[in-house]
């Protein structure tokens, strides 16, 4: 008679080899179900009967929302996309921003004559018959008087080819500070002289363009003795000096100004009328 144990071996083959599967009770006896049993429903089928569920679920795990389950990252750290962006800036871009706080610290630190109570608030007026001196109008109506009385060819074509200079100056800083549109350092105070729209803007400094560039005029035109000639130079550097003590404008404007008024010299001589050319057009006025 075969032992219980040889029973239950042979009864646990039979039923694995059935692909059955089996539990004691508590009478001990074997209680069958079918390993094949039908799992249990989705959460999908579940929600059949809920077209409005259905739905959900299936654009929950559309391709487009695993997509934008990268920008969760950002959503979870509470800012914009961009705003993480910036926090990984270029080279390029810590050197700039680095240059525009030197750039604002020294101008603040150098406007010493910004106002009356400043540091340097004694020398404002000396500071101020400077920045005239460096003005458009100034030159303009003194050019137009030089070649008005003007009594030579030479003279004459000395004093158009400054006019025009002066002209092309006025036209080349308005659009440079039209496009860039910089404002004013914040401690300037807007009491300048013969001011215009564009003058609300700061890039570049117009009377370190026109300094830079008249300077060189004079003395490549104009017979100098040597201490007139020391004199021009020091005027032009004063005029851009003057442009930051007063708080008009940050140092960057006053430098690219200076290169700027440089470079438009040569843009005169390029442009350069002769007499020839003068009297050319002399006598298209007066025909």
């Amino acid at each position: 008679m075969p032992s219980p144990k040889t029973k239950n071996s042979a009864n646990r083959s039979a039923g694995g080899s059935s692909g059955l599967s089996g539990s004691t009770n508590g009478n001990g006896r074997y209680e069958f179900m079918s390993l094949n049993r039908t799992p249990p429903p989705t959460l999908l089928q579940r929600q059949g009967s809920d077209p409005t569920a259905a739905a959900r679920l299936r654009a929950s795990e559309s391709p487009t929302r695993r997509r934008g389950s990268g920008s969760s990252t950002s959503s979870n750290t509470g800012m914009p996309e961009e705003d993480c962006m910036r926090l990984n800036p270029s080279f390029i871009g810590i050197a700039l921003s680095s240059l525009l706080a030197i750039d604002l610290w020294l101008s603040k630190r150098l406007g010493v004559c910004a106002c009356e109570d400043s540091s340097w608030g004694s020398i404002r007026p000396l500071m101020k018959l400077i920045e005239i001196s460096g003005h458009g109008i100034p030159w303009l109506v003194g050019t137009a008087y030089g070649l008005y009385k003007a009594d030579s060819a030479a003279g004459q074509e000395v004093m158009l080819n400054l006019f025009m200079a002066l002209i092309l100056d006025l036209i080349l800083v308005g659009i440079v500070k039209a496009v860039v549109r910089r404002r004013r350092p914040s401690h300037n105070r807007m009491d300048m002289f013969a001011t215009f729209s564009v003058d609300r803007f700061s890039f570049p400094s117009g009377h370190a363009t026109r300094a830079a560039m008249c300077a060189r005029f004079l003395l490549a035109h104009l017979v100098l003795a040597a201490p007139l000639r020391v004199l021009v130079f020091l005027w032009s550097g004063l005029v851009g000096l003057s442009r930051v003590l007063l708080g008009r404008h940050n140092v960057t404007d006053v430098l690219f100004g200076f290169l700027m008024g440089y470079w438009q010299y040569n843009l005169v001589e390029m442009l350069w009328v002769s007499s020839l050319g003068l009297q050319g057009l002399l006598g298209l006025i007066q025909g």
